[in-house]
């Protein structure tokens, strides 16, 4: 019976602490959602590049034949 109620304790202890856990999150200020953007912006550009960079390998290989 002691393990029951230890179990049950444990149980409900763990319940209240992860429905804590959502308002624990701060909300994001300027500095976080400009780093978002230009990490956004960064990728788009590695993005392109890649691009660039598979059209000039393309290019290059149909010059070979």
């Amino acid at each position: 019976m002691k393990t029951k109620q230890r179990f049950t304790f444990g149980a409900v202890a763990a319940e209240m602490l992860l429905s804590l856990l959502p308002g624990c999150q701060q909300q994001e200020g300027p500095a976080e959602k400009a780093g978002k953007e230009l990490d956004k912006a960064v990728e788009k550009v590695g993005q392109q590049i890649e691009k660039a960079g598979d059209a000039i390998q393309d290019a290059a290989k149909s010059d070979k034949k």
